[in-house]
């Protein structure tokens, strides 16, 4: 039996970007573009005749721009959304309202030389497009996710996948001895910036320290932290190299930059660093998973959270083998449900939750060495 196709609809007001874009989608097999608009009112008329599994949309567009849209089919008729924007380019806020109204991801276009950045990084939009069409679209109405880092991770696609062996060595394998010296790691990403919202602003003020990669470009990562934190009753903010872990706070790994955790005498500090791509992220989940195997072990909870591919389920599996509790959330309340998904069959989750049972998961962690 044939698969079935992916129908796109392209919204732009440049057909430079619409004839492009269609072409790039049209040439693979299990994608059907089924149509363009040049603004959002004429995409909607279009809509009602069939709507499409996936939207490819610009944020600035006349008549009606693209956040707008994106709020109004949000609120009525939840579809995955690919934004291909200049704005997003210049403007991290632009870039952020889109996550927020909901778009899956972003893919920033250049003024100039448009016509070939597209064309080079057609294989970047056609994974865009056929990750959007597998979220989960009951979760997309509560959980907006990630951006994606447009030319940087269409490259990255293409260059060999490094495991976290390129960054550290893995733990030697002996389980630590409890202490009441306790590190909650949490890794996500696609669906992640709502998810993690959702376990964090539920935190006690007293709880434990939280060490995060939530995988993000540079610039958004920041604003990411800020906008948490002004919700939260823990501090949270992008790590810097050096900052201590500590009760009531969370780092959250900066966008470009390995983060992982060191014991620094009776003290756990994080340590921020460049490096290769890792499951072709920076940050990576696994890297900072590993750190926490090594030098946590027994002394942490892992937390395995919605996300496109399988980075930090082999790190989530060296945390259990060294003596970490772990939790891969469930697939119901996972936007996409692969970086959980990989966890669970390396059989690296002693326990699959619900998002809206972490909190209490963690809240209960703690309650153990208070």
């Amino acid at each position: 039996m044939a698969e079935k196709k992916i129908t796109v609809l392209i919204v732009d007001d440049s057909a430079v970007v619409r004839q492009v874009v269609s072409q790039a989608l049209a040439a693979d097999p299990g994608i059907e573009v089924i149509g363009t608009a040049s603004d959002p009112l004429f995409a909607l008329t279009k809509m009602k005749a069939r709507w499409p599994d996936v939207l490819v949309i610009d944020i600035e567009m006349p008549r009606m721009d693209g956040i707008t849209f994106l709020r109004k089919i949000m609120a009525e008729r939840p579809t995955p959304v690919v934004v291909c924007s200049s704005l997003a380019e210049q403007d991290a806020q632009a870039t952020f309202e889109a996550l927020s109204a909901g778009a899956l991801s972003i893919i920033t276009k250049p003024k100039v030389g448009l016509k070939g950045f597209l064309e080079d990084s057609s294989n970047d939009i056609v994974h865009a497009v056929r990750s959007a069409a597998r979220a989960n679209l009951r979760a997309i109405r509560s959980a907006p996710p990630t951006p994606a880092a447009g030319a940087a991770a269409a490259a990255a696609l293409n260059r060999p996948k490094l495991s976290a062996d390129a960054m550290l060595a893995p733990p030697a394998g002996n389980a630590m001895a409890r202490t009441t010296d306790q590190v909650i790691a949490i890794g996500t990403s696609t669906g992640g910036t709502q998810a993690l919202e959702a376990v964090l602003t539920r935190l006690p003020a007293t709880n434990l320290g939280i060490v995060i990669v939530q995988h993000m470009p540079e610039k958004f990562t920041a604003m990411f932290a800020a906008r948490l934190n002004g919700l939260c009753q823990i501090e949270v903010r992008e790590a810097q190299n050096g900052d201590r872990v500590i009760p009531g706070r969370a780092l959250i790994a900066p966008g470009g930059r390995h983060m992982m955790l060191k014991r620094n005498g009776a003290q756990y500090v994080v340590e921020v660093v460049d490096g290769p791509l890792i499951n072709r992220h920076k940050p990576s989940v696994d890297v900072l998973f590993r750190s926490v195997a090594k030098f946590a072990g027994a002394n942490a909870l892992g937390i395995i959270m919605t996300g496109m591919g399988d980075d930090g389920a082999r790190g989530l599996k060296e945390m259990r083998d060294t003596g970490a509790r772990t939790i891969a959330q469930d697939e119901a309340s996972c936007v996409v449900f692969g970086m959980p998904k990989e966890a669970i069959k390396l059989g690296a989750a002693e326990q699959t939750l619900p998002l809206d049972q972490i909190p209490g998961a963690i809240i209960a962690h703690g309650r153990q060495f208070s």
